[in-house]
């Protein structure tokens, strides 16, 4: 039975402000921002980090992002996660644990998330995760949990286990927290080691995979899919890697189901400033991804349109990742590059060495401006910035508007 008094929540954040509301009032937490003790509206109270003493608890939960290196985690003696608190059947609430399906990767696990959860909504599927939701605030009656999961998450699990696993495609990402490009996928295969006989894992090919009682289907393409699900990706509306995404999870809706349900996967709307296609008064066409926020998820979109002169915006805050084999892709397409952010000379720099034609806007309406000039019917200008948009903008949604109102007032 758990004695709320020996429970240590670390970060005051969403995930264990989630679970102190599932526990009732009067948790205790520790987080490195706070100063000294606060007392929450409900009770919960909130000391700084340095004063957790690990011989006062026997369970502590971290919030996902709380780094591995952090003093919390190194002194914690019996540290899980949100998963394994509400998945574990060793866990001290003795949860009833649904159905659950994790979907992670390094771009895409919110698309897909939001596609299988659309797909099984008839089935009583409901998501959360790292989509939005925490785990307690879920319910817990559902027949179906879809959680779209971080490498955080999975860092921190210890015993929870999905009963099916889908990873999408990965590249290198989070370093600076997981300390190496080879931890960072240990980290997304790590479910493979806890799962059983008859679950499946749906990974894709060349990882190093761990030992697993799983039954672990690999794919590289799309093609791969539509073969081994007998799946026919050309009635799937959608493109490049959303294609992908969406066929996946009809592939999980058909092993767990037997359905394949084109009406019903094309009737899903993907989310604003992904990849949304506009025509101006001239029949022109201009594409606002800007939820394009680092390189995997720009090449992919610049992918969809390779059969056309590509107008690409590109810039922002970058966090410093090397763009070199960016750069190099992009020599291989027919583009020009507009650069803005703060991030403009290290792409100019760049475009100059490969040898691609680029423009020194800084700002997006410069960019939007120059386009206007070249653009025409047989091109397309793309809004794909590969970095963040908090150098200029309040969040990715305030870059994206201002493209597609510049588009409607043309």
């Amino acid at each position: 039975m758990l004695d709320k008094n020996k429970l240590a929540l670390f970060g005051y954040g969403k995930t264990t402000k989630a679970i102190a509301n599932y526990l009732g009032d009067g948790c205790i937490f520790f987080d490195d921002n706070i100063k000294e003790l606060k007392i929450d509206d409900l009770g919960n109270k909130i000391y700084p980090s340095k004063e957790f003493n690990p011989n006062s608890f026997n369970l502590e939960i971290a919030t996902p992002s709380i780094k591995p290196n952090s003093l919390l985690v190194k002194r914690a003696n019996n540290l899980i996660s949100e998963y394994d608190f509400f998945l574990s059947p060793n866990s001290p609430i003795k949860p009833k644990i649904p159905f659950n399906i994790w979907i992670s990767g390094t771009n895409g696990k919110t698309t897909t998330t939001q596609m299988l959860t659309h797909l099984l909504k008839d089935k009583g599927a409901v998501s959360g995760g790292n989509i939005g939701t925490p785990l307690g605030f879920l319910n817990s009656n559902a027949n179906i949990w879809v959680l779209e999961t971080s490498s955080f998450t999975l860092h921190h699990t210890k015993e929870a286990s999905p009963n099916i696993y889908l990873l999408l495609p990965i590249t290198p990402d989070h370093l600076d927290w997981h300390g190496s490009k080879e931890a960072y996928i240990a980290d997304k295969l790590k479910p493979l080691t806890t799962m059983q006989e008859g679950e499946l894992a749906l990974v894709p090919k060349g990882l190093p995979l761990p030992k697993s009682n799983a039954w672990i289907v690999e794919y590289e393409s799309v093609k791969d899919i539509e073969n081994i699900f007998n799946i026919d990706a050309k009635k799937i509306n959608f493109k490049g890697a959303f294609l992908l995404d969406a066929i996946l999870a009809m592939a999980i809706n058909k092993v767990l189901f037997e359905e394949t349900n084109y009406d019903k996967i094309n009737s899903f709307t993907l989310d604003a400033h992904r990849q949304e296609e506009l025509l101006d008064s001239k029949g022109r066409l201009w594409v606002n991804d800007s939820k394009a926020t680092n390189v995997d998820a720009a090449l992919q979109a610049i992918k969809v349109y390779s059969n056309k002169k590509i107008h690409l915006i590109l810039g922002g805050d970058d966090k410093g990742v090397d763009l070199e084999e960016f750069f190099k892709e992009l020599s291989n397409f027919n583009l020009n590059i507009y650069a803005i952010g703060s991030n403009t000379q290290k792409l100019i720099n760049l475009a100059d060495k490969y040898n691609i034609k680029a423009f020194e806007a800084n700002y997006l309406n410069k960019a939007l401006e120059e386009i206007n000039k070249e653009h025409s019917v047989n091109s397309v200008a793309l809004l794909a910035p590969a970095a963040s948009s908090l150098d200029q903008f309040n969040s990715y949604a305030q870059r994206g508007d201002e493209f597609k109102n510049f588009v409607k007032n043309l």
